[in-house]
């Protein structure tokens, strides 16, 4: 069978703040042919993330370039490889790594500049050519879809617990909401023995949220100090050893509030914006870490992958499945926030 030298992809060309009719499905787009250390894939299944959805709208606050073929997320299964690849052989199922020269850490300007379907062209397409630097092996446990979602919301939510102070059997951890981060967020520190303490909006989502490996659920609609509650959750009221961060300045007091001496919070999202936030000194009068972090490493994205079938850790997926031809309509039904786990794009048939 003759390899593909062309490929359908959807575009971004230009910025629309009032729909996603900003993408744009191309037909018969050029494949570069294989370098020495190129590898040639074609893409089975795309996930989204919040980050995907703020591009086209022009609302996405890190480096991206027009036009770009969107999308971070994905697990692709290798047809070729150039004369000099090692990592990775034909028939391998992979995974694309979000920040392509992120290597190992510490990361780099050059790094943070290297974002697929941002600053540089991603994976909504059915095939394409990456570097075997910015690919990673699945985990054998998993299948296409699963594995797809593995690239941005787990790696981060492993960076957190793992990246600066590893999270530790005994340890207590928060977690907010239910978006992906957060979802990954309780399965890792569940796995590591870590008590989890997670809020949310509502009563079903609580339940879901108990069944990952959440202990307690706090709504934080009916308890606004939030932040106070959950810290008298944790023994002697201490606080928490680590807090994932999804709201940003809105949410960032209520963190404060619970986190311990000493404790990590690792800011990830902006979902909450708000003219009021904390003031920087904060971090010195609760004598805590406040670190952002920018996905994670391939170092750390294979480490994580190891703890997956290890662990026997499935990523949570949405019911809903979308085409590769309705990509839109995927793209709004996140946005409209229908879905629950990763929303999958399914490409290859």
């Amino acid at each position: 069978m003759a390899l593909p030298t062309t490929t359908r992809a959807w575009s971004i060309d230009a910025i629309n703040k009032d729909s996603f009719d900003s993408l744009v499905l191309k037909e018969n787009v050029s494949l570069p042919n294989l370098g020495d250390h190129d590898v040639l894939v074609k893409i089975e299944a795309v996930s989204l993330n919040y980050r995907d959805l703020v591009i086209p709208k022009g609302l996405y606050p890190f480096s991206m370039k027009l036009p770009v073929v969107p999308g971070s997320d994905s697990s692709a299964i290798v047809l070729a490889t150039g004369p000099k690849v090692t990592r990775v052989a034909k028939g391998d199922r992979v995974c694309t790594l979000f920040n392509e020269l992120h290597h190992t850490n510490p990361i780099t300007a050059e790094a943070v500049a290297s974002g697929l379907g941002g600053a540089v062209d991603g994976t909504l397409r059915e095939y394409a050519v990456f570097g075997d630097h910015a690919l990673v092996k699945a985990p054998s446990s998993l299948n296409a879809i699963e594995a797809s979602t593995l690239t941005c919301a787990p790696l981060t939510a492993w960076n957190a617990l793992y990246g600066l102070k590893p999270v530790k059997a005994g340890d207590w951890v928060l977690t907010q909401g239910t978006g992906g981060v957060s979802l990954s967020g309780i399965q890792f520190a569940a796995a590591a023995g870590a008590t989890v303490v997670a809020t949310t909006s509502t009563k079903e989502k609580a339940e879901e949220l108990k069944k990952l490996g959440a202990t307690h659920v706090i709504n934080y609609r009916e308890t606004t100090n939030w932040g106070e509650a959950a810290r008298a959750l944790t023994p002697g009221g201490v606080g928490f050893d680590h807090i994932l961060e999804i709201g940003g300045p809105g949410s960032l007091e209520q963190s404060l509030k619970a986190i311990k001496l000493e404790g990590v919070i690792t800011i990830i999202g902006f979902l909450a914006p708000s003219e009021k936030q904390p003031p920087l000194m904060d971090a010195l009068s609760h004598v805590c870490v406040v670190r952002g972090v920018f996905v994670g490493s391939r170092q750390q994205f294979e480490e994580m992958n190891r703890a997956i079938d290890s662990a026997k850790i499935r990523p949570v997926v949405d019911s809903n499945i979308f085409s590769f031809d309705d990509i839109k309509k995927a793209y709004q039904y996140q946005w409209d926030q229908k879905h629950y786990g990763k929303v999958v794009i399914k490409v290859a048939n």
